[in-house]
């Protein structure tokens, strides 16, 4: 997943991705409009609010024509986190639909974190023809060259306007068309009416949403995707595997609260699958915000009982209040505490999306990585976990 969230505010009015001003009124591009319709709201000077685009089977297939051509992407793409798996299956699914596709990765290349899934398997990616770079996205055009140029740049890496502001400002100055961006699902706020769709609000205070703002005033074709927990193979950062982990050592598994909040967990391939029809139908993709997970939610209940039927086994389900037991839930257990679950409403009616999730049978794809790994032979403590059952 991409266990994330953040973001701040944007201010100029603009059209068509340019600054413009008219009299004492701003006037506001669609795409910013459609994006951030509550911001626009507060920014309008009396004018009727836009209607959010609606694009048609029949329209998207035309955009996806007139934009599909091969195109040279560049992805900047995260050196840890969950986020980094995304650019890995993404470059594939681009690789194989015979885009150029070259992936600079932060950091340096004889770095401990490059041992590690995804990028212990970029050869996969450099034997189907990628090019891949490591240095710092402050700097991209001397980590990919003078001579590089590309028609679509992708930020998988930033959480923040100062991380993502140097990409921004490089691919505008070199002419690049397209500019999208990896933001986070965590930036809405609670709401008491779930699922989150596009266009609900946000936590203004968090660097994400100032990141999509300031790409909506300097590029007209751009896109933002808010992803949630994810799995899939090539993941270093743990999701499906702290359940195993407790599941094949006959352990209980400490679920906090009810164990019925619902949360959204997608595979990767979902994921990369949007991104990449972004970068085939710019046109239908412009000025959208997208969820990017999958379409059915999971209960914490149902994730361990679904994880158990991968590995075989029974699950014993401890529920708690972490409050009466005394421990941090953010330390004691790998999700949110809450009913979190956003739908990918804009990509299935814009661009022509469908999610392939199916987590049965994803996770006995990814139980049979985790035995083959050895993991569940190693000595582990589980010392939050033991303080729960002793005060359960």
């Amino acid at each position: 997943m991409a266990f994330s969230s953040t973001a701040a505010a944007a201010s100029t009015a603009f059209v068509s991705g340019h600054r413009r001003r008219s009299g004492a009124c701003h006037l506001l591009s669609s795409s910013f409009l459609i994006a951030f319709p509550r911001a626009a709201a507060a920014r309008r000077c009396g004018a009727a609010a836009a209607a959010p685009r609606r694009v048609g089977a029949v329209t998207v297939r035309a955009q996806a024509a007139a934009g599909a051509g091969k195109k040279s992407v560049l992805i900047v793409n995260t050196n840890g986190g969950g986020h980094a798996v995304i650019g890995f299956y993404l470059a594939k699914d681009l690789l194989a639909a015979g885009h150029a596709v070259t992936v600079l990765t932060v950091g340096d290349e004889g770095s401990d974190k490059m041992k590690k899934p995804p990028f212990s398997r970029f050869s996969e990616l450099t034997s189907a023809g990628a090019t891949t770079v490591w240095g710092d996205p402050a700097d991209v055009g001397a980590a990919v060259g003078g001579g590089a140029s590309f028609d679509v740049v992708l930020d998988n890496n930033g959480k923040d306007l100062d991380a993502v502001k140097p990409v921004v400002d490089w691919a505008k100055a070199a002419g690049v068309a397209q500019f999208l961006f990896v933001s986070s699902a965590g930036i809405y706020t609670p709401s008491d009416e779930p699922p989150h769709v596009e266009g609900d609000a946000v936590k203004e205070s968090a660097g994400h949403v100032g990141v999509e703002k300031y790409i909506a005033e300097q590029f007209g074709s751009w896109a933002s995707f808010r992803p949630q927990y994810m799995i899939g193979s090539g993941n270093n950062k743990d999701c499906e595997e702290w359940f195993f982990d407790r599941i094949v050592r006959g352990r209980p598994v400490p679920i906090p609260g009810s164990g019925m909040q619902v949360t959204n967990i997608s595979h990767v391939r979902d994921l990369a699958s949007m991104v990449a029809l972004a970068v085939e139908s710019p046109g239908a993709a412009a000025g959208r915000i997208f969820n990017c997970v999958s379409d059915r939610a999971v209960t914490f209940n149902g994730l361990v009982k679904m994880c158990a039927a991968a590995a075989g086994a029974q699950p014993e389900i401890l529920h708690y209040d972490p409050a009466a037991v005394g421990v941090d839930a953010k330390k004691a257990f790998p999700f949110r505490n809450m009913h979190f679950y956003a739908e990918p409403r804009a990509a299935k009616e814009v661009l022509g999306w469908r999610s392939s999730t199916n987590l049965p049978e994803d996770l006995k794809e990814r139980f049979a990585e985790y035995a083959s790994s050895g993991r569940g032979q190693k000595e582990m403590s589980f010392d939050l976990d033991d303080k729960i059952i002793a005060a359960a």
